[in-house]
């Protein structure tokens, strides 16, 4: 029989160990477009890969159309679809799908290429931040959608705006375009404006933070150009012409060790720089550049020096240092990556989820499953062991555990 202070210790470390696990499955939440860390690679595992029978499905739900993908935080997932004529966004229950509240943002967005809202919503401290497709940014509260603040962009691109919010800091950070700015900053708690920065036309980018010796940057993509700001106070640091058909720059940048990598579609190719520090600025040096990466809307997965993404003119294997293709699938172009313990998890155009392992060596798939029909090019995500997908209009959820 175990003594009183025995008890006490088994129980202390079983609350320690509960707290543990409490905090892990925290640090598995999806807050933001492209995951916490902001490169679509989900911290996952105990994932299976290889189904020869059906992966489970959980739940399926409309909810109307959009092209935004997932932020899953403490057991909610939130999203948007369009409701009697609004861009909505919605909360839903990530474990069963029920919603949980919906709160209209604008009026509804027609598109011949898809309908409704573009950007995917952002989770922080208890707030939930959204970009319409006209320019309306709203925080409203995750508990019950109810609304804090909101700031109206006015240099709306071709398409809509896409770009979702970056939370830095004390800032919620935009693509605006020209007045509204190119990165414009809002205090995050109130809406009040803190920074402005450049007046570039509008990219389809979310801004993209980075840390480079010892300092917090913010790269937008924007319209005809791409540019660099200080996080602290907007102050430009670095900035060149960048210009393709249509004015669209949309994949995600990618940074590692002091390079920044760049891709664009239409055929524009993609450039990898070398960043210095030189005085209160950056300067950028030319490492390559080659069209072996033309990411329209996609945006790519780097794991062990390569780049995994579905471009415009396939599935693909680029390594980051050179821009030499490895290996590419031509029939499998417009698709959408997210990685979890080495291995891609590829959604295709048409709603086909192939797993297969992320290596140079050559593309071998372990699983095909068709879980969607129709038009799907938002981005998956892997959260808490299931998998999240949409088209324009439904939602899918799947359990990846064993």
């Amino acid at each position: 029989m175990r003594s009183p202070r025995t008890a006490r210790t088994c129980c202390a470390l079983a609350c320690l160990a509960a707290a543990q696990v409490a905090r892990s499955a925290r640090a598995e939440d999806w807050p933001n477009f492209r995951g916490p860390s902001h490169d679509g690679i989900s911290a996952a595992t105990g994932l299976k890969t290889d189904w020869t029978e059906p992966i489970p499905f959980l739940w399926g739900v409309e909810l109307g159309s959009a092209f935004s993908s997932f932020a899953i935080v403490d057991g909610r997932l939130y999203t948007c679809g369009d409701s009697n004529g609004k861009q909505t966004l919605i909360c839903l229950n990530a474990r069963d799908g029920k919603v949980v509240w919906r709160k209209p943002i604008e009026r509804e967005y027609p598109d011949e290429h898809g309908s409704g809202t573009r950007a995917t919503p952002t989770v922080s401290d208890g707030r939930v931040y959204i970009v319409g497709a006209r320019g309306r940014l709203v925080c409203v509260d995750a508990a019950d959608g109810a609304e804090i603040w909101s700031r109206q962009l006015s240099h709306q691109p071709r398409w809509g705006y896409s770009g979702s919010v970056l939370i830095e800091g004390a800032a919620a950070i935009v693509s605006g375009g020209q007045d509204d700015g190119a990165l414009a900053a809002f205090d995050r708690q109130s809406g009040a404006p803190l920074w402005k920065a450049e007046k570039e036309i509008a990219g389809y980018a979310t801004p993209y933070p980075f840390t480079f010796e010892g300092e917090r940057y913010i790269v937008g993509f924007l319209g005809q150009s791409a540019l660099i700001v200080r996080a602290a106070d907007g102050k430009l640091a670095w900035k060149m012409r960048w210009q393709t058909d249509w004015d669209v720059n949309a994949s995600a940048p990618i940074f590692l060790d002091g390079r920044l990598l760049l891709s664009s579609g239409y055929g524009h190719g993609a450039i990898l720089l070398q960043l210095r520090k030189t005085g209160a600025g950056l300067e950028a040096e030319t490492v390559w550049q080659a069209d072996s990466l033309r990411n329209r809307f996609q945006s790519g997965v780097l794991h062990q020096g390569h780049v995994y993404t579905s471009d415009e003119t396939g599935l693909k294997c680029v390594e980051f240092a050179t821009g030499r293709e490895e290996w590419q699938q031509r029939r499998m172009k417009y698709g959408t990556v997210v990685l979890a313990e080495g291995h891609l998890f590829v959604l295709t155009e048409g709603g086909e989820l192939i797993i297969a392992p992320a290596t140079p060596e050559g593309f071998a798939p372990r699983t095909r499953a068709e879980i969607l029909d129709g038009r799907c090019w938002s981005a998956p995500v892997i959260c808490d062991g299931n998998i999240y997908a949409r088209n324009l209009e439904r939602i899918v959820c799947l359990d990846l555990t064993p």
